[in-house]
């Protein structure tokens, strides 16, 4: 009876280690002796023989995978320090044990991460630093991914996006690079105040020409504006005086008297018959007969 219970037992213990379960988020490999003998990809029960056969496990999720930061030359010599990160997933689990072995995931990442590296380095290393700084970094990382892609086959990975989540100067470019940005900013500065004053100059210029032009023309009106009243009122004067000769030569004289017989120069010596002051000796005009 006792060994028919012992029998018993290892029957059922032998039954249930040649049971094993596929998880939906997995895939699964039956190895008999180190050599794949069965590939279990669909979730349920499977079975293997117990004791020779051994079951090892993969994810069979999307995957993540941060490379860690690489700096990379650019064709313009720029120095970058770049962080990426890739998406992929285990697609063929059987070329997968067979390129990684006994390392699992770990050493897959390892390889990946080679992969990666060398991709970023030839992809970012064949474009000057602005291009990987614009909006043509899409492109950019597209042709990593696609370059990736075909060295990843041979691990059995599929290589789904590859991302770059940082571009950087290395710090000791830092201070160097804003010292260069401060100084180009300072000479277009200088550049704008020199061609403000040029400018400014012109400016004045043309507005203290534009004054010499409108005073001279506006003298120069005023002149001919005054020589005609000048010509008109010595025709007037004229046609006035010629009509009465002797009022002519009386206002002549009034006026020679207002100009020499100011305060302070009173004092003239002439002669005592000189006509200057014929018309101050009498209430007569020259030439009029006297009253009877």
């Amino acid at each position: 009876m006792r060994y028919l219970v012992i029998l018993v037992a290892v029957v059922l213990v032998a039954a249930l280690s040649a049971v094993f379960i596929v998880d939906e988020r997995q895939k699964a490999l039956v190895l008999q002796f180190g050599r794949v003998v069965s590939v279990k990809e669909e979730p349920g029960l499977a079975f293997k023989i117990p004791l020779i056969q051994e079951v090892v496990r993969y994810d069979d999720r999307i995957l993540s995978r941060d490379v860690d930061p690489l700096e990379v030359t650019p064709l313009d010599d720029r120095r970058l320090v770049v962080d990426a990160f890739a998406r992929y997933r285990i697609a063929d689990v059987e070329q997968f044990r067979q390129a990684v072995g006994t390392g699992g995931e770990l050493a897959a990442e390892r390889r990946l991460d080679g992969i990666l590296r060398n991709e970023l380095r030839e992809v970012l290393g064949s474009v000057s630093s602005n291009d990987i700084l614009s909006s043509d970094r899409a492109a950019l990382m597209l042709r990593i991914r696609n370059g990736a892609i075909e060295e990843a086959e041979n691990l059995g990975l599929e290589v789904i996006d590859v991302r770059l989540k940082r571009t950087d100067l290395p710090r000791e470019n830092l201070d160097a690079t804003f010292e260069r940005m401060r100084a180009e900013r300072e000479r277009e500065a200088t550049d704008e105040r020199a061609r403000g004053n040029e400018a400014a100059q012109r400016v004045r210029a043309t507005a203290d020409r534009t004054v010499v032009e409108l005073v001279s023309d506006a003298n120069r009106q005023a002149e001919i504006i005054r020589g005609e009243a000048d010509a008109e009122r010595n025709g007037i004067f004229a046609e006035a005086f010629g009509a009465d000769a002797e009022f002519f030569e009386f206002y002549r004289s009034l006026t020679a008297y207002q100009r020499s017989l100011r305060e302070g120069n009173s004092t003239m010596v002439l002669s005592p018959d000189s006509e200057f002051f014929d018309y101050l000796k009498s209430d007569q005009p020259r030439g009029a007969a006297p009253a009877e």
